[in-house]
């Protein structure tokens, strides 16, 4: 139910008549929530967030130690299934390219620490030599190899070092980068509470959006993530890298 700002105390004591009678009361923001896997920007406040069910479980301990167990064990069964593979994306690399295999960049984590993150290089050597700039969908400075590996998500998985680390989950927001966190912070409400947890190589936003390159794709991809903070379980994570799994076979969907 949507509740207008300057609503009648006639309108009020409406519905809570109708509460009172057993009718159940929702509001908007929870009622887009649910039908939407999303949570608006718009149409929440700090109040909202402060009161409403749900983030509870982003600092349990017993999710903590749950959620790490499960990025050891998944991330060690992904390096031991595409150990080969490995080997043969690093020669292709070279081969296509003069540069670096890897590609490290410096991104923003759990309470707003910079960690880097490793991924094959998919991009001309010094892509950026002119500042950092969004990745398009159809990026000109992606390499022949590069487009391959951007459509199987290959390039993602030295991230696998990541999770061993500690810097990542394997389900969570994804992170940004430095340069992008202090712009969105300043234009997208709300866009700090992505900082709350580990960052992941997959995401709720990820398996829900397309590729995005503007604030507007931020503010769209912060819902999603809302909505995985808000609702954060272990058969979520479980939900999320199933449905990854297809969006890898299937060669569609966001990064």
């Amino acid at each position: 139910m949507a509740i207008p700002r300057n609503r009648p105390l006639s309108l009020i004591r409406n519905i809570l008549h109708a509460r009172l009678k057993g009718i159940e009361i929702e509001d908007m923001p929870n009622v887009v929530e649910r039908l939407t896997g999303r949570i608006p920007v718009q149409n929440i406040a700090d109040q909202w967030l402060l009161f409403s069910d749900g983030f509870y479980l982003l600092h349990k301990e017993y999710i903590r130690k749950i959620k790490r167990l499960m990025d050891m064990a998944v991330a060690a069964i992904v390096l031991a299934v595409t150990s080969p593979l490995l080997g043969l994306v690093a020669i292709a690399i070279r081969l296509d390219s003069p540069g670096p295999v890897l590609y490290t960049q410096e991104r923003i984590g759990k309470g707003n620490q910079t960690f880097t993150i490793y991924k094959f290089r998919s991009m001309q050597h010094n892509a950026e030599k002119d500042g950092a700039r969004w990745a398009s969908y159809k990026d000109p400075r992606v390499t022949r190899v590069g487009k391959w590996l951007r459509l199987t998500h290959i390039d993602e998985l030295p991230q696998i070092w990541n999770i061993f680390k500690g810097d990542m989950s394997f389900v969570g927001p994804r992170p940004e980068r430095s340069e992008f966190v202090t712009m969105l912070e300043e234009k997208v409400p709300y866009y700090f509470v992505r900082h709350s947890v580990q960052p992941g190589l997959t995401g709720w936003a990820q398996i829900n959006y397309q590729y995005g390159d503007s604030v507007d794709d931020a503010i769209h991809k912060l819902e999603f993530d809302l909505y995985y903070l808000k609702n954060m379980s272990i058969l979520l994570d479980l939900k999320i890298i199933l449905r990854t799994i297809g969006v890898v076979l299937l060669r569609e969907g966001a990064r």
